[in-house]
């Protein structure tokens, strides 16, 4: 039964400030088993869920669903750039690109900061972490204590769940005045244990399990620092191991981060008191889910609009290569197979190339990937960039100023910031 247990706090001469040293009882949240509670989902909230499913699994199957294979790459890359905006890092997507391909390239550190090859090494790290969880035959505690170090490479005072009282909002000193206090230390590894036992299974529909799985893990919150950001990367995992978002991550939690009263105000419902199987605690559930139906359908709509404009965005390619080319007495249109078409395909998901990018990608010769890219330079697609001694780097400017313009109206709780400006730290508009 899920219940609020009073705890006492000694007071800590130490702190700065009389608030700080306050002594004084305290409650903490302690939540019901996921794997063990009973769920009844009413016949409307029902039919929402499966509409929003039918709606995210349309997905894969749309015309623009090609364009979309990039968008994992994309959505990974928008949110590590969100989190490290929101903790007051000033990061850009340009420059997280130079750092990504420094990495691969073995190019120096010139044309990007220490905030931006942090960032970069952060989604290296995370993308293996997240991928390899979600392959895995069952989610385990390790493999969520792996994916937080992904997030935390070099914060290991925070590794491992925790062994103190942590709590949200109040002051840093105590949880007397917190907006919430997790559940007591003691608690935790059990708690984690029935979480990976129900996110290893498949009792309920994707996104009811998908949603259930992040309220609880917040609920929970069984690390010190960096609880929000595995909590949204649980959304994903649990997606894609139930093969509702095989090729498309649908950017949920980017959707929560922008209606964050909304989001909070969810949560809180979700942490009732009393038998799960009450009409109260039955409302709170619900008032959980459809907070997060609400999110997911908002994030698949996002998803259709940022592939129409992927698509349209290929047109213009399309149609300056042909005019590049016409003008060149050459064939209108490449051959499929060409070095220069495959790498037109793929400059959405990697739009800053060199030419030994080009080459291990598509698997060509150093010429023909030379070729490709100048060709795409010449017709105005990308431009030149030189990046250090000997090396050119491609710039596909027209994909970074739409990740501009959909990571904005992602910031936006109107999702059009002519409407509503963004409510989360958000990139600026492009120069030109």
């Amino acid at each position: 039964m899920a219940s609020w247990e009073t705890r006492d706090w000694e007071s800590r001469l130490e702190a700065p400030s009389k608030v700080g040293r306050q002594g004084g009882t305290y409650a903490v949240y302690v939540p019901d088993n996921l794997t063990s509670r009973p769920l009844a989902i009413d016949g409307e909230l029902s039919t929402r869920a499966a509409e929003v499913e039918t709606s995210v699994r349309r997905l894969s199957l749309s015309p623009e669903s090609r364009s979309l294979e990039g968008l994992a790459r994309f959505l990974l890359r928008s949110e590590a750039i969100a989190s490290s905006r929101i903790e007051g890092m000033q990061v850009s997507a340009r420059q997280v690109a130079l750092a990504e391909l420094a990495q691969t390239e073995q190019l120096s550190s010139a044309g990007f900061s220490r905030n931006a090859q942090y960032v970069a090494n952060n989604i290296t790290i995370l993308r293996k972490a997240a991928t390899e969880l979600a392959e895995s035959p069952t989610v385990t505690v390790a493999g969520i204590d792996e994916l937080h170090h992904a997030l935390l490479p070099n914060d290991e005072q925070h590794h491992g769940l925790r062994t103190a009282q942590n709590w949200i909002g109040g002051n840093d000193w105590n949880p007397l005045t917190a907006e919430f206090v997790p559940p007591a230390p003691e608690r935790v590894t059990d708690l984690m244990t029935d979480l990976v036992t129900y996110a290893s299974g498949g009792a309920h529909a994707p996104l009811i399990q998908a949603a259930l799985l992040h309220a609880q893990f917040e609920t929970i919150h069984p690390y010190t620092d960096g609880n929000g950001r595995v909590g949204r990367a649980l959304i994903h995992t649990a997606l894609t191991r139930r093969g509702l978002t095989p090729s498309a991550v649908l950017p949920v939690s980017l959707v929560l981060l922008t209606r964050s009263d909304g989001y909070v105000d969810g949560l809180t419902a979700y942490r009732y008191e009393g038998e799960a199987t009450s009409p109260i605690a039955q409302e709170a559930i619900s008032t959980w889910l459809r907070t997060f139906l609400d999110a997911a359908e908002m994030a698949a709509e996002q998803v259709r609009h940022f592939g129409a404009e992927l698509a349209e965005l290929r047109s213009q390619w399309t149609a300056r290569l042909a005019a590049h080319r016409t003008s060149n007495n050459l064939r209108e249109t490449p051959r499929s197979d060409s070095a220069v078409s495959r790498l037109l395909d793929i400059l959405p998901e990697a739009p800053l190339v060199t030419t030994n990018t080009v080459r291990r990608m598509l698997e060509v010769s150093l010429p023909a990937a030379y070729n490709a890219a100048e060709e795409l330079a010449e017709a105005g697609i990308v431009s030149r960039r030189p990046l250090e001694r000997n090396t050119v780097g491609y710039f596909a400017g027209d994909v970074f100023d739409l990740l501009t313009f959909a990571e904005r109206r992602l910031a936006s709780t109107r999702w059009d910031t002519r409407k509503s400006p963004p409510q989360r730290p958000a990139p600026a508009l492009p120069t030109s």
